[in-house]
């Protein structure tokens, strides 16, 4: 047996102990898989009903950056969420004409943090996009929900998206990644 200060059981670290706790409850991976389905098939307007109020939407540059100083991908508010989806739902963007057909996966999804009323969830993804070719993005995605109520009502409150391209040259994001 180890005596490292790190070590919760036998010669395991505390960290891969606590992380194997750490499952998502069920509800919460269905309503991130139901953000997945909405965002794939197109249906902007029930995707941006999950949104909280307070909510934050980005895609960094790098994993590292801080969101008030570095340029970003996709960096968005509760207000930008909403004109984004204006955007889209109006069918006229150029960038989206012939519109993507999408299909995502989300895999090995872990609980990272946890508050009172809050779960954050990290899970690697992969996203098919095809228009006029194939593509494949790629990544890990940190989901932040809030269960609003005892009825267990869920908002999305955070999705920061790291592509493992990002710091490479990136396609247009004109659909919601």
């Amino acid at each position: 047996m180890s005596t490292n200060a790190d070590t919760a059981t036998g010669d395991r670290p505390a960290a891969i102990a606590a992380a194997m706790r750490a499952v998502p409850d069920s509800d919460i991976l269905s309503f991130l898989y139901l953000e997945s389905r909405l965002a794939d098939e197109g249906r902007y307007s029930e995707w941006e009903s999950l949104w909280a109020d307070d909510a934050e939407y980005r895609v960094p540059m790098n994993p590292d950056d801080d969101p008030r100083t570095s340029l970003a991908y996709i960096n968005d508010n509760r207000r930008r969420i909403k004109s984004r989806v204006a955007q889209l739902n109006t069918g006229n963007r150029h960038s989206q004409v012939p519109p993507s057909h999408l299909r995502r996966l989300l895999s090995n999804s872990e609980v990272v943090g946890t508050t009172a009323d809050t779960v954050t969830v990290e899970s690697n993804f992969a996203l098919f996009e095809y228009r006029v070719r194939q593509r494949v993005w790629a990544g890990r995605v940190v989901h932040t929900v809030r269960r609003a109520d005892a009825d267990g009502e869920l908002w999305l409150v955070r999705k920061i998206v790291h592509l493992i391209d990002a710091s490479g040259p990136v396609d247009t994001l004109a659909f919601l990644i």
